[in-house]
């Protein structure tokens, strides 16, 4: 399989690490904002040659599957191109910063065309062992979290860029309550810019929040982020149930229920996991196993956009 890469920062990396060790894959193109850049990367890989512009990457090679790694406000025209020459694709999360991602959806529909989004907690088998505590109990409400530091990059802090903490960190913790609970029908936001602004300069992202969401089981949640800290503190998912507290962190999943404590370590590696499964995919034509297509990440891409909109008008945004 011949497989090309769109940016060339960490997950770019990350990805390309991981298929280095899978049989039959060869990684052949690298597209970066600067040849420079793509040549760079393309330097580690035998096979591969840089390019700084994703039509003539797709014109001068034949790829069975193309990663799209790149800051929110990159995509679109990416991702336009390789429907339009039918590739399948495996894109990083989030899909964008704005409502584009809803017309690819459709063409991508229309297409059948394999995609994959790398909403990674859907394949760790802590997130698999909770999905199986749920038949044991019913939840009334979630808590989720991610607090932690500003990444030190320019277009992370541009709101306009970014679209924000919510909408390109937070997203994880959004996509795994949809995951293990279902759709959300309703989104309240309170965002705040309290102190990074006067920090950093060029800050504009806010930098605490809560979201308050009602899905369309009856549940209601409470995902809150702020990214004022020194370093990450506490990114995970806390479930309430009559039995008690399920709490799903990056690497740990804890069961309390009245004095006991289970705990249950992370054993495997979901990237590698997700990059197994969409590879197979396109090999096969079977994309069953596949947990987060295009389709299904737009639906978090709404409630985080919904989120901001909310946050703007003080208003609860209403999904259907």
């Amino acid at each position: 399989m011949k497989i090309g890469f769109v940016g060339t920062g960490w997950f770019t990396r990350t990805h390309a690490s991981i298929l280095k060790e899978i049989e039959g894959v060869d990684i052949t193109a690298f597209c970066g904002t600067s040849l420079e850049k793509a040549e760079k990367e393309a330097r580690n890989w035998s096979n591969a040659t840089g390019y700084s512009n994703v039509e003539e990457m797709l014109d001068k090679q034949k790829l069975d599957a193309v990663y799209i790694c790149v800051p929110p406000h990159a995509h679109g025209e990416i991702e336009a191109a390789l429907i339009d020459r039918n590739i399948p694709f495996f894109v990083e999360k989030p899909l964008g910063n704005n409502e584009e991602p809803n017309d690819l959806a459709r063409r991508i529909e229309e297409k059948g065309l394999i995609t994959s989004v790398g909403y990674h907690w859907r394949y760790k088998d802590t997130t698999n062992r909770v999905l199986s505590l749920l038949n044991e109990c019913r939840v009334g409400m979630a808590l989720g979290y991610w607090m932690g530091s500003m990444p030190m990059v320019p277009w992370w802090r541009d709101v306009n860029k970014s679209g924000g903490q919510f909408v390109e960190q937070t997203t994880h913790i959004v996509d795994l309550l949809r995951y293990l609970f279902g759709d959300v029908n309703e989104v309240y936001a309170a965002f705040n810019n309290q102190i990074m602004r006067s920090k950093v300069e060029g800050t504009t992202v806010p930098d605490v929040g809560s979201v308050t969401m009602k899905l369309k089981n009856g549940m209601i949640a409470t995902i809150s982020n702020t990214c004022i800290l020194k370093n990450s503190s506490k990114v995970g998912l806390e479930i309430y149930s009559d039995e008690g507290i399920i709490e799903l962190s990056n690497d740990l999943l804890r069961v309390v229920s009245g004095n006991q404590v289970e705990e249950y370590k992370e054993e495997t590696n979901p990237y590698l996991a997700e990059n197994k499964i969409f590879l197979n995919a396109v090999q096969t034509g079977d994309s069953s196993k596949i947990l987060s297509t295009y389709q299904d990440a737009l639906k978090t891409h709404r409630v985080t956009i919904a989120a901001n909109q909310s946050a703007i008008s003080g208003q609860p945004i209403y999904l259907g």
